[in-house]
């Protein structure tokens, strides 16, 4: 089984998803030191690894096994951490405005876990978690779009408010926007989900019939 997980792994959209990974930790690192502009582009850079790996993946058939665990976990990491520094920002805020939508990151965090567990479930009963609709893909770029976006000009928390300030107001709807997208994500795996867990049972339930 692990042999096959590696069987055509050595592609670009591997390379590009194990950069992303890597990336995680340099993002949090700079983020956290106060070298917002430097963890700015690094957010940048990793939203356009997460583009054009599938592309690439698609476009000149190196779709793998190992490319389909290795991109939801790159891209699961880089939005926990990612919510985790914004929601510390947001509740460090002076901004009454900000710091009220700081609670709206736990969303993120809380589906993320979500996901994972249920992921783990599904694999202990040898379900393979379904690949990435469209409501994820969506969720996953418009993310990518709000989080760089109030890094870079968000009141307070952003890096380039000398060129321009996202008013407060503005900023929160942005991140509720991606948090209700999150969710719908979230839904659209679950009809998927239960049938698949369904076919498990009645299969179960049959090969028992069978063997009394």
């Amino acid at each position: 089984m692990i042999k096959s997980l590696f069987k055509g792994s050595l592609t670009i959209p591997n390379l590009l998803s194990v950069i992303r990974i890597i990336l995680i930790p340099v993002f949090a690192y700079m983020f956290l030191e106060g070298n917002q502009v430097v963890a700015l582009v690094i957010l940048f850079v990793s939203g356009l690894t997460d583009l054009f790996d599938g592309k690439i993946a698609r476009k000149f058939n190196q779709v793998s096994e190992l490319g389909k665990i290795l991109d939801p976990v790159a891209d699961k990491l880089t939005q926990i951490t990612i919510a985790i520094m914004l929601f510390i920002l947001f509740r460090n805020s002076s901004n009454e405005t900000i710091n009220a939508f700081g609670w709206v990151f736990l969303v993120f965090l809380i589906k993320e876990a979500v996901m994972i567990v249920g992921g783990l479930i599904m694999l202990l009963f040898n379900i393979k978690p379904g690949a990435a609709e469209l409501p994820g893909k969506v969720a996953t770029g418009a993310f990518y779009a709000i989080m760089i976006a109030i890094i870079g000009f968000g009141p307070e928390v952003g890096v380039l408010t000398n060129l321009w300030v996202m008013p407060d107001l503005l900023c929160g709807i942005l991140v509720v926007i991606s948090a209700i997208l999150t969710l719908v994500a979230f839904a659209s795996y679950m009809p998927e989900t239960f049938r698949q867990f369904k076919e498990r049972f009645s299969k179960k339930q049959t090969e028992t019939s069978e063997k009394k």
